[in-house]
């Protein structure tokens, strides 16, 4: 490395005395222009290639710093991302620009739940990136159907309606409860309600806002959609009494509340749910988008409980992080009130995200991610739980779902930038959560390296 750098610095000392030399020959001459041109391609580019032999190999043009000024001068200013310049993936590992290397424990919101760049699922996407793209629902296409096919036989159920984003499938659900409600249950015109659940999140669309009790989410956005209910979650008691308006037409659930910081309810809750939305005719819409798909332990998180929801919601991950995929699924009953015209996307279903979906569902079930998952999340509670409690005062989880809560006395975002210095990547939510959700295929190896690495940061605060 070190000879790498003098190496480089020589390099760029002659390459300076060089071009000079060349625009006093003859400033404007076609030689020199060309000269010029050709020795600042290869000034550029040599240096990278030295330094790729080392283990901090320069990937990108630009540093960290220029590109978080980029991104803040052109692009709105709707995220605070953790500062860190990402450039490349793989596995369980990201690389920023200058080549260092990071533990990913947030995986994109449980997008990558195959890891990063899965060779299986990449294959798949170079093929059918070759064959044809997007061909809208104007016309049938040869993988809509094996799509449709694979998914209602793996998750049991009689159809599925394809779109591309999990608020999108959340949007969908609604509409589905709402048209269900008016054309099954007969709840009069314009009078249907859904329930929701206290610290619910499903995105950030009007509807989505309009259910939300986060101020950072709705707040100087109304008026808003009419029609919800808000109750306490994990509170059997409150969702039995309001279930017993006739306008209800749907309960809208997460199984455990990830953005809301990983809020695990009491055993037996979603039996309880499942329960009472059967004794009051009210459809059970599982919001599956980031726990399902093998997060949790199993291949969704009502499986911990056998509760079988009459909407399932799935996304994220269903696409192993390649191409925006939702999908939301449902038996005949249900699914046949949405007539042509009354619902859908020009992407939803295209033959590139329907392909890729069936892979990544696939790689789930060939490598046993949903066991990984149990097994991982087992040993990382394990292990976060021997923090001190001064600062981690609650742990909790299921599978590789999970989160510490950091006491008053400390900054979560501060926690998180120094777990960014040793070498992973985790984000705060909520103030004084942290999430950590690698990808599932991580290993036992890696999952003790980690935890050795937040472990050190937080005893270092002491």
């Amino acid at each position: 490395m070190e000879k790498n750098s003098r190496f480089i610095a020589l390099w760029d000392i002659s390459t300076h005395c060089f071009s000079g030399l060349l625009s006093k020959i003859h400033p404007v001459s076609m030689f020199s222009s060309k000269a010029l041109s050709w020795l600042r391609c290869f000034h550029n580019t040599l240096p990278v290639m030295v330094r790729s032999s080392s283990s901090a190999a320069t990937l990108y043009h630009m540093n960290s710093q220029a590109i978080f000024e980029r991104e803040s001068k052109y692009g709105a200013h709707n995220y605070h991302p953790i500062p860190v310049a990402l450039h490349k993936g793989e596995g369980v590992f990201v690389w920023d620009v200058e080549g260092k290397r990071y533990f990913d424990f947030l995986s994109a919101y449980g997008s990558v739940n195959q890891g990063h760049c899965h060779p299986k699922i990449l294959k798949t996407f170079r093929e059918q990136a070759s064959i044809v793209t997007l061909t809208s629902r104007a016309f049938y296409n040869s993988a809509l159907g094996e799509f449709e096919e694979f998914i209602t036989n793996l998750f049991g159920y009689d159809k599925v309606l394809p779109m591309n984003t999990g608020v999108e499938a959340g949007e969908t659900s609604c509409k589905l409860a709402r048209k269900w409600g008016y054309e099954v249950k007969g709840i009069p015109k314009n009078s249907a309600k859904i329930v929701f659940a206290e610290g619910n999140f499903w995105g950030r669309t009007m509807g989505a806002i309009s259910s939300s009790t986060d101020p950072e989410s709705y707040e100087g956005f109304g008026p808003f959609m009419p029609g919800y209910v808000i109750v306490p979650y994990n509170d059997l008691t409150a969702l039995d009494r309001a279930l017993q308006d006739p306008h209800i037409c749907a309960f809208m659930i997460e199984p455990i509340q990830a953005e809301a910081g990983i809020i695990v309810p009491e055993a037996g809750y979603l039996t309880g749910v499942r329960e009472l939305c059967t004794k009051h005719n009210v459809l059970l819409i599982a919001d599956e988008v980031q726990t399902g798909l093998a997060r949790t332990g199993r291949r969704l998180c009502v499986n911990h409980e056998n509760v079988r929801p009459d909407v399932l919601m799935l996304g994220k991950a269903l696409s192993g992080g390649f191409y925006p995929v939702s999908a939301v699924l449902a038996d005949d009953s249900i699914m046949h009130v949405i007539k042509p015209g009354q619902h859908g996307s020009t992407y939803g279903g295209n033959p590139l995200g329907a392909k890729v979906a069936i892979t990544a569902l696939q790689v789930l079930d060939e490598e046993k991610l949903a066991e990984n998952a149990e097994k991982m999340g087992q040993i990382l509670r394990g292990e976060l739980q021997k923090l001190p409690k001064e600062i981690v005062k609650t742990v909790r989880g299921k599978g590789l779902l999970n989160a510490i809560v950091i006491t008053e006395k400390y900054d979560a975002w501060d926690i998180c930038l120094k777990f960014r210095d040793r070498g992973l990547l985790a984000k705060p939510t909520h103030g004084d959560k942290i999430r950590f959700s690698p990808p599932l295929i991580i290993t036992e190896e890696q999952i003790q390296e980690c935890s050795q690495i937040v472990k050190e940061t937080i005893e270092s605060l002491l």
